[in-house]
This record gives C-alpha cells, structure tokens and sequence, in this order.
C-alpha cells in the first residue's frame, strides 16, 4: 500500500504539493489524474526518494521509501522512459539492473517477453529506441524485481494504441494478482479504462478522489445515453419525472443516473436496447474541477 499524508512541497514561494492525502491499495490501480503541472510527477518523485518533502510523508508497505532495502524488489518505478545511459542496449540496461538487484539473468529474457522487445530490438542502443519503445523498456525495468507496488508516471506516452491496450492488459492482471499500482496521467480517458480508484489534482491540491462512480454521483449532475424501442415514450416519461432529454444519433442523451433511466423504462415497459454513461461524463467533471489550472480555455467556456 502506498500512503501519502499531508505531502507538501515548495520552491521558495512556489507550492508545488500543497497538503496532499490519499492512498493507493493493493489489488487496486489507482489513477493519478491532473493537467500538466499539476504536481503529479513531484509529488511521485517524494514518493521514491529523488526529492525531499517540505512536510508530510509518504510511505511503502508502512515504510519510507530510503528504508526499504533493495527497493527494486518491492516497488517498481517509471518517472521518466528516457533516464538510461543513451549508449546502452535495452538488454544491458536490463541487465545492469538484474545484477544489482540480485537476479538471475533469465530474468531479463522474461522481461523482454513480456513486453514484446525482440532480440534484435534489445541489442539496439537506447539513443535508437522510439518513444514507445522506451516505454516498454522502462515498464520491463520497473517489473525485473517482480515487485508488489509499482509506480508509473504518464507511462502510455509514446505507446500506439495497440501498445496503450497492452499495457492496460498488463497493469490490471498485475493488480488482480494482488499489487499495487499508482498510475499517473493528464489524459482522464486513458486512465479512465483501467482504473479502480481516482485521485484528482489542480495546483498541488486534490480535488477530488473515489471510484468513477462515487465521482460521477457526487457531481452536479450525470448524463446518460439511452436508446429504446420507444423512444418517444421514454423521453415522455423521463421529461414527466424532470429530466433534461435530448435527442443524440438513434437515441436519447439524459441528464440523470443509469439507474433512473432503467427504472423508469422498467415500470413503463419500454425496452431498452442501449443504456450507459454519455462520454464527457467524467471528462467535464474533470475539467470542471481542475477549470482554473487548464492552459487552454475551450471556446463557449468562461475565461
């Protein structure tokens, strides 16, 4: 379990961290979520050591992360892809690794498996790697200890979409299998497929935190795409008990819960052929509470 309690970090005047709390839970992933500059990278930075808090603390498993001997064995970290001797091969920068960390060299060839780096593609030199391939070497490096809390920041950057559905695949079976995992992003919809729990930031602060549906049902309000095979009489009904109904392609977008909806579609006996979260949902929230740390302002929002 990763906690982080009262984390604060400034520069002089500058508050980078201010005052943060949350926790990251084995057998969870938990999406780390903010616009650029938000505080996410330094506040993981205190999480591993590489900068000092100002106040609060962070720990791993119940222990400072300095404490923990041979870390590589217990939290596998991803701050940034590119941190590697440019003049080493993705397999002696593997290699490096596994020696230090008291592993068997078998272990690099099982790392190099797992995340689809051929022999060829291992012998090449690091400054030759695209960014996507950086990508995987760096999430083979954080897993080379078989670690039990890993510690990714922006880790799909760089990654095609078939890579982004790799590495979806991979951090869930690897929470399902009882770790921990601490994901950062700017991107909601990236995250949003694959994480368990939330943790909003904005200028150093959070926001908010929960699951997608804890966030959505404290918003102040929660749109809904419907399709029916009535859907003129759906929207009656819905209109009749004070929701907002608009039409959108074959079927209705409304302004209340799933579970309204089914209910009302239930009593009336009107079948629903499609019934889900309209997209943007989550988004606006997001940008809703993160509106005044945004570097661009969409146009019809306020300034």
């Amino acid at each position: 379990m990763i906690r982080v309690h009262g984390l604060t970090k400034t520069y002089g005047a500058f508050t980078a961290v201010d005052d943060v709390s949350f926790e990251a839970r084995p057998g969870r992933v938990t999406g780390f979520l903010g616009p650029n500059g938000a505080g996410k990278t330094t506040t993981m930075r205190v999480m591993v050591g590489l900068t000092t808090a100002t106040s609060g603390e962070v720990t791993i498993g119940g222990h400072h992360y300095r404490d923990i001997p041979n870390p590589g064995r217990h939290v596998g970290v991803l701050l940034d892809a590119s941190a590697q001797h440019a003049g080493r091969t993705g397999r002696e920068i593997l290699s490096i690794g596994a020696e230090t960390m008291g592993l068997p060299a078998s272990r690099v060839d099982e790392m190099l498996a797992l995340v689809s780096l051929d022999e060829r593609e291992a012998k090449r030199r690091l400054r030759n790697y695209s960014l996507g391939m950086k990508q995987r070497l760096g999430i083979a490096h954080a897993l080379l200890g078989d670690p039990s809390v890993l510690i990714l920041d922006e880790p799909a950057n760089g990654l095609d979409p078939a890579g982004i559905r790799w590495m979806r695949g991979l951090l869930k079976g690897y929470a399902d299998r009882g770790g921990t995992v601490l994901l950062s992003s700017h991107l909601l919809n990236e995250v949003e497929m694959i994480a368990d729990e939330m943790v909003l930031i904005g200028r150093g602060r959070i926001v908010a935190q929960g699951t997608k549906e804890s966030l959505l049902a404290g918003a102040d309000h929660q749109s809904t795409h419907v399709t029916s095979l009535d859907n003129e009489l759906l929207a009656k009904v819905l209109a009749e008990r004070g929701h907002a109904v608009a039409g959108a392609g074959q079927g209705l977008r409304v302004e209340a819960p799933p579970v309204e909806i089914g209910r009302a579609a239930a009593e009336h006996a009107v079948v629903l052929t499609d019934l889900r979260a309209a997209e943007g949902g989550l988004e606006d929230l997001f940008l809703s509470l993160t509106s005044d740390t945004q570097r661009d302002v969409l146009e019809g929002s306020p300034s």
